[in-house]
This record gives structure tokens, sequence and C-alpha cells, in this order.
């Protein structure tokens, strides 16, 4: 079905099937951490030695840990951390890649040069290295993880929105705004982001998938989430050291990270083909593709 001039981002998105996977897992795993922020079925921390091990069923749905703690509850409570560090890090992200991308598109010469190199080498750093670097330093932390991902991110992000800033920019209508008396930010706030809208907005959707990967990853490293702080990354780590023994218990965590991680991806797609007029259907009578400001789907370096 086409989407409709007037439907809203969200309804189109809802129109695609995996528009419609990522927004149920992530509503899911928003109404879970808001949930757990009230209720759990458990203390995630209370320690029951006669329940250690127990088998999926009554009253411990996923069943116990080798300590006797309710999985369940500590999935519930994990779900917090990763929605925070997600949301967290695609502010950052959003933040630093609108700054340099605008830095190296629309300033004088010398601030485009400068911008870019410094973009090269921020770029050849992983994200995982710059964050155990950066959590060796200041100790672990879920704001290390936040920022370290975010500000590596956000680097990718302005790599790949950039050019297509510097392509826009020289089109007629941003020339006329520009002839009309618009500034350089209302410009950038008019007319430029919103054609950049559909680039950025999947690379902003891997920027938080890959935030959650990382804190899972650094906090089953030692380096991301504290013990007090409940975290997937921290059971997975404390289950997979007794696979042998209770091999069904690293399966839950393990499905919630594997879940997220797709559906932001996921949803990013869809948010992107219902942005970007070149890919979404065309409604009857509606101006075609060709006519109409488009840009291309970059990919992260």
């Amino acid at each position: 079905m086409s989407a409709r001039p007037r439907d809203g981002l969200v309804a189109r998105a809802w129109r695609l099937s995996t528009g419609r996977f990522g927004l149920i897992v992530m509503s899911a795993v928003t109404l879970t951490a808001l949930l757990s922020l009230a209720w759990t079925p458990f203390d995630p921390q209370s320690v029951d030695i006669a329940a250690r091990w127990g088998l999926p069923g009554w009253p411990h749905l996923l069943g116990t840990d080798g300590t006797g703690r309710d999985i369940l509850s500590l999935v519930m409570a994990g779900s917090r951390t990763t929605l925070l560090v997600a949301v967290g890090a695609g502010i950052v992200s959003t933040a630093v890649g609108i700054l340099l991308a605008s830095l190296g598109a629309l300033t004088p010469r010398w601030t485009r040069e400068a911008v870019a190199v410094l973009i090269d080498i921020l770029i050849a750093f992983p994200v995982l290295l710059i964050a155990m670097m950066i959590s060796s330093v200041w100790g672990g932390s879920l704001w290390v993880v936040v920022w370290s991902v975010g500000i590596g991110f956000g680097v990718s992000i302005a790599r790949v929105t950039r050019p297509e800033l510097r392509r826009v920019r020289s089109s007629d209508y941003v020339l006329a705004g520009r002839a009309s008396g618009l500034t350089t930010l209302q410009n950038l706030r008019r007319h430029l982001l919103p054609n950049v809208a559909p680039v950025f907005i999947v690379q902003l959707s891997w920027s938080m998938a890959v935030a959650v990967l990382a804190e899972a990853g650094l906090s089953y490293l030692g380096f991301g989430a504290s013990v007090t702080e409940p975290s997937w990354g921290l059971l997975l780590a404390d289950l997979q050291q007794y696979l042998q023994i209770h091999p069904l218990s690293v399966v839950w965590p393990g499905l919630a990270i594997t879940l997220t991680v797709l559906a932001l991806n996921l949803l990013g797609d869809a948010l992107r083909e219902a942005t970007d007029p070149t890919l979404r259907g065309r409604a009857p009578g509606a101006p075609s593709a060709k006519a109409m400001p488009h840009t291309t789907p970059g990919v992260v370096a």
C-alpha cells in the first residue's frame, strides 16, 4: 500500500514489516524498562541458595542462576541499562554528527579541511577500543560507554552526512533561501537537515544498536556497568561460566540483546524508507521522485 502524503513518519514505518518488528520490540523493551522501575517478580539482587539453578516454571518463569536470583527479574532490570545507553549514545552521536558535518560542509575552506582531517583521524580508532581505553583511565561506567560510543559513532555519522550536506547546500532552494536573507543556521534547520534525514536516521539507529552491543560487550569484559547495576552484559558474563551446568539460562540475556539490536537496525531501515521519497511508494497525483530532493543512503565506514 502506498503511503499517504499526510501520514506521519511512524505510520509510514508501521506499514513495513521491518518497521512493525522494530517498533513492537522497542516498545516492549521500553515498557519493560519502565515497569521494572516499579515492579519485578522478585528483587533482582535477592539471593536464594535453596532455589539455585532452577528450571523455568512457577514462580521463576525463566529459571534462576547459581545464587538463586530470578533471571526474569534480572532481564527486566537490565532493560533499563540498555535503554539508557541506547538513548544516551543516540543523543551524543546526534549532537556530534550534526556539529562535525555542519562544520565540515558549511564553513570556510580552511575549517572544512581541518574538520575532514579530524574526522579521518578519529574514524581510524574502533569505538570499543576507545571505550576500553577511556574505561581503563576513568573506571568502568555506563556514562563512559555512552560518551565513547556516542562520540565514536557521531564521527561516523558526520563522515557520511558531510558530503550530503555539501551536495544539498548548492541546491536551488537553498541558494534561494540564502538570497532571501536566511542565515546559515536557518538554512540548516529548514532545508539542509530535512534533506539528509534519510541518511541520518539509519546511521542514528545503527549507533544505538552499536551502543547496546558495546555496553553488553564492555560489561562482559568488566569495563562497562558496575556489579551493582543490572546489565544484560553482566548477566551474560555471570551465566556463561556455568554453560555446561545450566545452558538454558544463557539464552535469555543473549536473546534480549539480539532482538534489541536487530530491532534497532530494522527500524532504522524502515524509517529511512519511510522518509526518503525515492524509496517509498508514491501516492496517486503526488510529484514524481525525480522532482523531489533526495539523498543517497550512506554506508558506515
